[in-house]
């Protein structure tokens, strides 16, 4: 019995206790009289068919599903002590004085009736313990498809900040290149970057008073890198308080407008960013300016957009993320309902 473990002992435990109250039910109110007889009669009779149905399930049933040489004596074994084992464990019971026979209400010397009552006893416990492994492992399902989940979340979190942080590096790195004063400064407004991807985004959210201040950090150490010909507009109402987001989430559009947009665009680059919560909708705009392309030219998301896809398909049940292209703008429009946020760790698939 190499498979049988504490849980499943404590299993068989209580499903001999349910059959037991059962039978108690079943023959104690058509005989009173006799309440004492018939527990220590059922007692007896369960403590054999928890036994022989722990052996079955735990030893005979794998030699049933080797081969039809093996099932074939394994049946016939399972058969003979459902049948004459119960019917000579009853007798050596009223040998030793503790199964007490009557003469009506069931009970019977018949080998052809311990069978039926056998029979029954072990489709009980095979309905039960059928129910009980269904749940368990649904169950143990539903927690592996939510640590993956909960994975695949801290994977695309550890991707955020590495390319957050290398496109800052990037920003310090032309200005030091072109000698720049405000480098200084760069290293600084990078610090306190720094000092919140540190301390911030390991939480599962945060204010977005908190999600708007980093937003402004990184346009100004972005606006640093380019003189007056960029404009930058950041507009902001926050009309539901207090409002939480998961750390960094929508900083990857504001970065995309500037990293594919902007400083690829020759003539008057700019930015605008809108962002606004009411009703627990959120609402956040993003455009940029491009270089000229053909109409129905395909978007191709990078890993910002890519990843910020991901992690709201597995944060929220109702939102949408939309990306087009119009002449010289490239938009980026995110919507997200805020009271479809779902906790790491209790992700429902939807169907």
């Amino acid at each position: 019995m190499s498979s049988l473990t504490k849980n499943n002992l404590r299993l068989y435990g209580w499903i001999s206790l349910s059959y037991l109250l059962l039978r108690w039910l079943v023959y104690i109110p058509s005989n009173p009289r006799n309440a004492g007889a018939i527990i220590i009669n059922e007692c007896w009779r369960i403590s054999y068919l928890t036994v022989l149905t722990i052996l079955f399930y735990e030893t005979l049933l794998p030699h049933i599903r080797k081969s039809v040489w093996h099932a074939i004596p394994t049946i016939l074994l399972s058969i003979f002590l459902y049948s004459f084992g119960m019917f000579l464990w009853r007798m050596l019971g009223i040998g030793f004085g503790i199964y007490t026979p009557f003469g009506s209400g069931g009970e019977t010397m018949s080998v052809g009736d311990q069978f039926a009552n056998g029979i029954s006893a072990f489709l009980f416990f095979s309905i039960i313990r059928h129910l009980y492994r269904y749940t368990k492992l649904k169950s143990q399902a539903k927690q592996m498809e939510i640590e993956k989940q909960a994975a695949e979340l801290n994977y695309l979190k550890s991707q955020t900040n590495p390319h957050f942080l290398f496109n800052t590096l990037n920003n310090i790195y032309a200005l030091s290149l072109e000698k720049s004063d405000q480098a200084p400064e760069s290293i600084m407004r990078l610090s306190k970057i720094l000092r919140f991807m540190l301390y911030e985004t390991n939480a599962n959210s945060i204010s977005i008073e908190k999600e708007i201040q980093i937003i402004k950090d990184y346009i100004a150490l972005e606006k640093l890198r380019y003189d007056d010909s960029l404009h930058v507009n950041f507009t902001h109402l926050i009309q539901s308080s207090p409002t939480n987001l998961p750390p960094l989430l929508l900083i990857p559009l504001v970065e995309n407008a500037f990293k594919h947009g902007s400083s690829e665009t020759i003539a008057s680059p700019f930015v605008q960013i809108d962002l606004k919560v009411e009703s627990n909708l959120l609402e956040m705009v993003v455009k940029n300016s491009i270089e000229p392309t053909e109409t129905g030219t395909p978007i191709l998301e990078n890993i910002g957009l890519s990843n910020i896809r991901r992690q709201l398909e597995l944060l929220y049940t109702n939102y949408q993320l939309s990306c087009r292209k119009e002449n010289s703008i490239f938009t980026a429009q995110l919507l997200i309902n805020l009271n479809s946020y779902v906790k790491p760790g209790l992700h429902n698939s939807r169907g």
